[in-house]
């Protein structure tokens, strides 16, 4: 195979976890009495991590407000933490073919590597019966988080493998820029939660429709 080990993002590529984290939002802003927000926003400004949600939350925009107090953010994801610690997994659901996916590439070593934090991480992944497909599960609370190359280079390292033997299957700039930074080639997926960018333009070295399209690129020599 011309690569010996797969790293995965989560939520927007394996995972359609948007509902849970609107409700979560939603939950939040009504309890701090800010407007409520769309499930289109949230999905927009989802792949940064929770805290940087909350603020987006807060400023009702992708661009996070100068004038945000830090206090208040403070409490706003305190507050979210707890509404989506219920949430998380509710209504969640996989993409299209993942379960096949995944099933096809049993012998092919599999990190997880996801900006959400590792308790919300694990409970996502055991309610969805995930978590026996990855070695490993790094997570964005243990170390910097995408688009930082720090994840991905560790996933290597616990894989034993080579960076140039490993690819980041992602659906937004922070995996493809990460796997840029870990000089790592990537596979960007379309279906997922792109922010509203155009995934082509960051280069990545395949851009696939669904998650069955990226078999071929994995099981090639």
């Amino acid at each position: 195979m011309k690569y010996e080990a797969a790293f995965f993002d989560l939520d927007g590529t394996l995972v359609d976890s948007v509902y849970d984290l609107y409700i979560a939002m939603n939950l939040t802003l009504t309890e701090l009495a800010f407007p409520i927000v769309s499930q289109r926003l949230v999905e927009t400004w989802v792949g940064n991590g929770i805290e940087t949600l909350v603020k987006r939350g807060l400023s009702g925009d992708m661009q996070i407000s100068e004038q945000l107090d830090e206090q208040l953010a403070k409490r706003a994801i305190n507050l979210f933490y707890g509404h989506y610690e219920q949430q998380v997994g509710e209504y969640s659901v996989l993409y299209q073919h993942v379960e096949t996916g995944l099933a096809a590439l049993r012998s092919t070593p599999k990190a997880l590597i996801t900006n959400k934090a590792r308790r919300f991480t694990e409970k996502l992944l055991d309610k969805l019966a995930l978590t026996e497909h990855f070695d490993v599960i790094v997570c964005g609370d243990g170390m910097a988080k995408k688009p930082s190359a720090e994840p991905l280079l560790f996933a290597c390292k616990q894989l034993n493998v080579p960076a140039s033997q490993a690819v980041m299957i992602g659906d937004s700039k922070s995996d493809i820029l990460a796997a840029h930074a870990a000089n790592i080639d990537v596979i960007a997926v379309n279906y997922g939660y792109n922010q509203g960018e155009k995934l082509s333009d960051y280069n990545p070295q395949y851009l696939c429709d669904t998650f069955l399209d990226i078999i071929p690129v994995l099981t090639q020599r």
